[in-house]
């Protein structure tokens, strides 16, 4: 008989999907806690935890072989002493990918036509039409071709777009990109694109890589859009740009400090559009979180290898 597992599961959820999830249970004892702050006092014999471990708890877990992360990027697990560990870190990759292109699709529309003008005469209760562009025949590149990246170029691509992207391998083609560049191709993209979205993690290669250089690159009538991590671009730099002209406009999802502080210059920042990090905050979102854990939960249990397992040195 397979031995049972133990594993916690940190959050909020109703009674279909604490169904969902110990319908796959069969060999594992499951302790459902409200709060990632609860694991501490329950992970010395724990297996797996589904929820954030902090290192205090990490230095408690006497068992622990498996932490997964209800977030598709897993950056605040990826403390040294995790990285150090032989815990498998596993992610919800993918679970936003189609909401979080959505977002950008709708930010670049906003920005292309100029909606808070539209916006701005109806609270001014004015009729004010405008000759606006359209997005067919731009160029969208795109930085970072996972899930939302590759979802965004399908759209783009139903848009009428062309699609340039960046990716670490180029040697085989992703559907709906014209060209693909590597990373040090990346001005080349910059100079080409009418709007460059980052649908990229964060991590240690791609912090900072856009800066004064790359935002000078970009075409003076460009946008700047962001729907995956802040700190991918230099703030600074950003607003530089904003505030200069370097470049037409921004839609900003994801951002350098969250929550955006009041007094964030960001905010009255040239055509700029900002959204709190909430692009991908649906309910889709949330089931297929869910599914990518039960089906994890599945694996773990039965010892096949699992889904979305995160490269700590690569940082996704």
């Amino acid at each position: 008989m397979t031995e049972r597992v133990n594993v916690l599961v940190c959050g909020s959820f109703s009674e279909e999907e604490r169904a969902r999830i110990t319908a796959v249970a069969s060999d594992a004892t499951l302790e459902f806690l409200d709060t990632d702050k609860d694991v501490e006092g329950r992970v010395a014999t724990a297996d797996g935890v589904a929820g954030h471990v902090s290192p205090e708890a990490l230095a408690k877990a006497e068992r622990l072989r498996w932490v997964h992360s209800w977030a598709a990027g897993p950056d605040r697990d990826l403390y040294p002493e995790m990285l150090a560990s032989p815990v498998t870190l596993t992610s919800s990759k993918g679970n936003g990918g189609i909401p979080l292109a959505e977002q950008a699709m709708l930010l670049m529309m906003m920005l292309n036509r100029n909606a808070m003008r539209w916006v701005d005469a109806q609270r001014d209760n004015r009729w004010e039409r405008f000759t606006h562009p359209e997005l067919a025949g731009l160029t969208c590149g795109i930085i970072g071709l996972g899930y939302s990246g590759a979802d965004l170029a399908k759209k783009a691509k139903a848009f009428h777009m062309n699609v340039l992207g960046t990716r670490r391998q180029v040697d085989r083609p992703v559907p709906f990109v014209d060209q693909l560049y590597r990373r040090e191709e990346l001005p080349a993209l910059l100079e080409a694109s009418d709007f460059v979205v980052v649908t990229a993690p964060r991590t240690p290669e791609t912090i900072g890589m856009l800066g004064e250089a790359e935002f000078r690159a970009m075409k003076p009538t460009a946008y700047y859009v962001n729907i995956s991590r802040g700190g991918i671009a230099d703030d600074a730099a950003l607003l530089r740009a904003l505030q200069e002209g370097w470049i037409a406009g921004a839609g900003i999802d994801a951002h350098g400090v969250e929550p955006l502080p009041s007094d964030s210059p960001f905010w009255t920042a040239p055509n700029t559009i900002i959204t709190p990090h909430n692009g991908a905050t649906t309910p889709g979102t949330r089931r297929r979180g869910i599914e990518i854990f039960a089906e994890n939960l599945r694996r773990f249990q039965a010892g096949e290898p699992m889904l979305n397992i995160v490269d700590k040195q690569a940082g996704y």
